[in-house]
C-alpha cells in the first residue's frame, strides 16, 4: 500500500512539472517555430490512409522506440485492434481483431514471412530494431496477399535508401529491469550516386522474467516461484541483416539478407513434464541460464526486389528464399507404450522432442499503370514450401505445399471527393502430407486378442484447393470528414496441423487430432471507416462485420488419449458457421499547444452459429478495452521532441470463453513514458524511458499463451532506450 501511494505521488509530481513547464513555455516563448519534417510525413500518411479502401494503421521506428516491448508485436499493442499471443518476455505472434496463427500474415520487405506460425508458442522471427515503418491492415486482405490473410496483415516496409554520397549509421542500447535484459543494435550504411549498402547486427540477452506473485497454479498443482521469477524463461537473440543494391531514376534492384537466431526457455513447470517433477534447485540456481525444456530457432531469409519503369508501366519482381529451422528440446519421458529406456540406435537425439525444417521459395510479378482516371495493378505470385520433421515426439507430418495466385486491382479517382476500388483474385493451392508411423510398438486389442503393432499416425494425403475472391470499396473525402467502406470475400487453405495432426501438444497437455475432410475457410466481410478532424479534435471509428460459413476450430471431445499422453483430453478440428463484429474508436483532443489527450477503445464479439460449440465465442477472443492517454510535449532549451505521457488501460472481464479456456477478470494497468532528443555536434541522439505496469499490478491477459495456467503478466518493467546516430561522411 505504501509503495503504491509513493508511486502515485511520484507520477503526480512528474506530470505537474511537465504541465507547468508547458504553460511557462507558452507564456514566455512566442517566436514562430519551423514546421518539422515529421509533421509533413504524418500528413502524407494520413492522406494515403484516406485514399485506402481498407482500415490501416501506419507507425514508424519512433513509435516502436517509445513503446518498446520484448518483441515487435508487443511494441505494437497500443494500436486498437492489435493484440499478441505472447510466450514469455521475448516471443509473440500478432492477433488482429481476435484472429491469429495462419489467419494473419506478416510481410517483410515485400516477402511473406513463413515460419512455424501455426503454434501458439511459435514467436515471430523479426528484429524490431531493423524495422523502420509498419503498416497494419485490420481486416481481411486476401485479394492482396492470398491465403492466410483472411484476418489481416502486418506489412513491414523496407528501410529507406541512404542519401547520396553519405556514410553513417546508428547504435541502439536497451536495458530492461524486469528480466535484466541488455540489448544493443549497430547499424552501418553508405551510398555513392547509385550503389548502397545497409547492415545491422542485433544482440539481446535476458534472464527469467518476474511476475507479481510468489506461486502459481499449474493444473491444480501449486508451484512456488523463487524470488517471483518464472524459472527457465531466459533467452538469447543474435540477428544479422544486410542489404545492397542499385538505385536509379527508373531502375532499382535490392538484395536483402537476414538471419535471426533465438534460444529461449519454456517455463519449466508448464511443458510436458509433471510440474512436481521439476528440479527446483537446479532451475532456480541462476536466473540467466537456459535449461530444458527450451527452443532454438534459426530463420534465414534472402530476397531480391527489382523495379523499373517502361513508359506508363511500373514493373516489380520479387524472388525470395526462407529457411526456418526450429528445434524443441526436452528430457525424454515415456508416455503410453513408449519404451522406458530411449533406444541407443534412434534416428533422433534423446533430448530432441521435435524438429521442423521448412524451406520456402517465393516469386511475384506486379505491374502498376494508369489509364485516364484508373490506376491498375495486376500481378501474380507463387510459393512452394517443404517442411521436414524429426524428434521422438510427433504432432504434424512432413509436407509439401504449393500456392499460386493471380489478381487485378483498379482504383478509380472519380473526382476530388470520390474514389472507387475493385479487385478480383484467383488462387490455387495444393498440400501433400507424408505418412508417419510410430518408432515403437503399442498394444492393440481386437476380438479379445492383444498384439503389438507400429501405429500409423499419419496417412499419405493430397489435397487441392481453388478459390475466387473479390473486393469492392469506396472513399468519400469532403474536407475534414472522410468515409470509407469495403466489402468482399477472403479464403484460407487448411494447414497441415488442421488436416493431419495426431499427437500430444505438451504445451497445452492435450491430444490434437486433424481432420482430412476440412474445406478451405471462406469469409465475407464489411469494413467501414469514419474519420472527422476539426481544429483540436480528431475522431476515428472503424466498425466491421465478418461472417464465416466454415470457420476451422479445435473442438474438445469426451475422448481421452491412452497411447501417448497419460490420458490427455482429445481435441479434434471441425468447422462451423461463425459471426464476428466489432469496432475500434480513436479520439484525440489538444488541450493546449503541446498538451493533448486521447482515448483508444476496441470491442469484438464472436459467436459460433453451428456445430458442437454453437453459441460459444472463438478461442483467444480479446475482451473489450479502453486506453486513456495524456501527452505533454514541452519546449525545453537545448532539447528537441521532448515528451511525457501516461497511459491507463482498462480491460474488461472476459466471460465469453470456449472450454477449456477460463474466464478472465478485468484489469487496470498504468504505463509511463518520457523521452527527448539531445544534440551532440551535428547529430541528435534520442533517449526514452518507460515504466510498464507502473504499480506492479497482478493481472491476467486472456490472449497470453500462459493464461490457461493462471500465470499473471509481467510485473513492473523499467525500460531505458538510447539511439545514437552518427555520420562518417557526407
Amino acid at each position: 500500500m505504501i509503495e503504491n501511494k509513493s508511486n502515485s505521488i511520484l507520477i503526480f509530481v512528474l506530470f505537474c512539472f511537465a504541465f507547468l513547464t508547458q504553460v511557462h513555455s507558452q507564456n514566455t516563448n512566442s517566436e514562430i517555430k519551423e514546421l518539422e519534417e515529421v509533421v509533413i510525413k504524418d500528413l502524407s500518411e494520413k492522406r494515403a490512409k484516406k485514399e485506402a479502401s481498407l482500415n490501416t494503421e501506419t507507425v514508424n521506428s519512433t513509435f516502436i522506440q517509445r513503446n518498446l516491448g520484448g518483441s515487435l508485436m508487443q511494441s505494437l499493442q497500443r494500436i486498437p485492434g492489435v493484440k499478441t499471443i505472447s510466450i514469455g518476455s521475448g516471443g509473440s505472434k500478432p492477433l488482429i481483431r481476435g484472429l491469429s496463427f495462419n489467419q494473419v500474415i506478416v510481410v517483410e520487405n515485400g516477402i511473406k514471412h513463413e515460419g512455424q506460425q501455426w503454434g501458439a508458442d511459435h514467436g515471430l522471427e523479426i528484429d524490431q530494431y531493423a524495422v523502420n515503418r509498419v503498416e497494419i491492415i485490420k481486416g481481411p486482405s486476401s485479394f492482396i496477399y492470398g491465403s492466410d490473410a483472411i484476418g489481416g496483415a502486418v506489412n513491414i516496409k523496407p528501410v529507406p535508401f541512404p542519401k547520396k554520397n553519405t556514410m553513417g549509421g546508428n547504435v541502439d542500447f536497451t536495458a530492461k529491469s524486469n528480466n535484466e535484459q541488455i540489448g544493443s543494435s549497430l547499424n552501418l550504411f553508405g551510398r555513392n550516386e547509385n550503389w548502397f549498402f545497409d547492415t545491422r547486427i542485433t544482440s539481446q540477452d535476458y534472464g527469467d522474467y518476474r511476475v507479481p506473485a510468489d506461486k502459481v497454479q499449474v493444473y491444480n498443482y501449486t508451484v512456488p516461484l523463487y524470488k517471483n521469477h518464472l524459472r527457465n524463461t531466459a533467452g538469447r537473440e543474435l540477428d544479422l541483416h544486410a542489404s545492397t543494391g542499385f538505385v536509379g531514376e527508373k531502375f532499382k534492384s535490392v538484395l536483402y539478407f537476414s538471419n535471426i537466431h533465438t534460444k529461449s526457455g519454456f517455463f519449466a513447470n508448464a511443458h510436458g513434464l509433471e510440474p512436481r517433477n521439476v528440479n527446483l534447485e537446479l532451475h532456480d540456481k541462476s536466473s540467466r541460464d537456459i535449461l530444458m525444456p527450451f527452443q532454438e530457432v534459426n530463420h534465414t531469409k534472402i530476397s531480391n526486389t527489382t523495379s523499373f519503369e517502361i513508359g506508363n508501366h511500373q514493373l516489380q519482381t520479387q524472388l525470395g528464399f526462407q529457411k526456418n529451422f526450429r528445434r524443441e528440446w526436452s528430457h525424454y519421458v515415456n508416455h503410453g507404450y513408449m519404451p522406458p529406456i530411449y533406444p541407443a540406435d534412434m534416428y533422433a537425439p534423446q533430448d530432441l522432442e521435435r524438429q521442423y525444417d521448412k524451406d520456402v521459395f517465393s516469386v511475384s510479378v506486379k505491374d502498376e499503370f494508369s489509364v485516364d482516371r484508373h490506376q491498375f495493378t495486376v500481378g501474380l505470385n507463387g510459393e512452394k514450401q517443404q517442411n521436414e520433421i524429426n524428434g521422438w515426439s510427433f504432432l504434424i507430418p512432413a509436407f509439401n505445399q504449393l500456392n499460386t495466385g493471380l489478381y487485378a486491382y483498379d482504383k478509380i479517382q472519380l473526382n476530388d471527393l470520390w474514389i472507387l476500388h475493385g479487385a478480383v483474385r484467383m488462387d490455387y493451392g495444393q498440400i501433400e502430407m507424408k505418412q508417419y508411423t510410430d518408432w515403437f510398438k503399442s498394444d492393440v486389442t481386437q476380438n479379445g486378442q492383444t498384439t503389438q503393432e507400429y501405429l500409423k499416425r499419419s496417412e499419405d494425403l493430397n489435397k487441392t484447393f481453388k478459390s475466387f475472391t473479390w473486393s469492392a470499396g469506396i472513399n468519400y473525402n469532403p474536407g475534414k470528414f472522410s468515409f470509407k467502406a469495403n466489402a468482399g470475400t477472403s479464403f484460407r487453405m487448411p494447414i497441415a496441423k488442421e488436416l493431419a495432426s495426431n499427437g500430444v501438444n505438451y504445451h497445452y497437455f492435450r491430444f490434437e487430432k486433424g481432420n482430412p475432410n476440412l474445406n478451405a475457410e471462406r469469409s465475407y466481410q464489411l469494413d467501414l471507416g469514419i474519420d472527422w478532424q476539426k481544429s483540436k479534435w480528431s475522431v476515428q471509428l472503424s466498425p466491421f462485420f465478418n461472417y464465416f460459413p466454415n470457420f476451422i476450430y479445435l473442438n474438445p471431445t469426451s475422448q481421452h488419449d491412452i497411447y501417448y499422453g497419460a490420458g490427455n483430453q482429445v481435441f479434434e478440428y471441425q468447422q462451423s458457421k461463425v459471426m464476428r463484429y466489432g469496432s475500434e474508436l480513436q479520439i484525440h483532443y489538444r488541450f493546449l499547444k503541446n498538451l493533448s489527450g486521447e482515448i483508444l477503445a476496441e470491442y469484438l464479439y464472436s459467436e459460433q452459429l453451428s456445430g458442437s460449440k454453437k453459441g460459444y465465442t472463438l478461442p483467444f477472443s480479446p475482451p473489450a478495452s479502453v486506453l486513456f492517454g495524456i501527452n505533454n510535449n514541452p519546449e525545453i532549451k537545448n532539447l528537441r521532441e521532448t515528451y511525457f505521457s501516461l497511459d491507463y488501460r482498462f480491460t474488461a472481464q472476459q466471460n465469453q470463453i470456449v472450454p477449456p479456456e477460463k474466464k478472465t477478470e478485468s484489469s487496470h494497468v498504468f504505463n509511463l513514458a518520457l523521452g527527448t532528443k539531445l544534440q551532440a555536434g551535428k547529430q541528435d541522439f534520442a533517449v526514452s524511458l518507460q515504466v510498464q505496469n507502473l504499480f506492479n499490478t497482478k493481472y491476467l491477459n486472456h490472449t497470453s499463451f500462459y493464461r490457461l495456467i493462471e500465470l499473471p503478466e509481467m510485473g513492473r518493467n523499467i525500460i531505458l532506450s538510447v539511439k545514437v546516430p552518427f555520420l562518417i561522411h557526407q
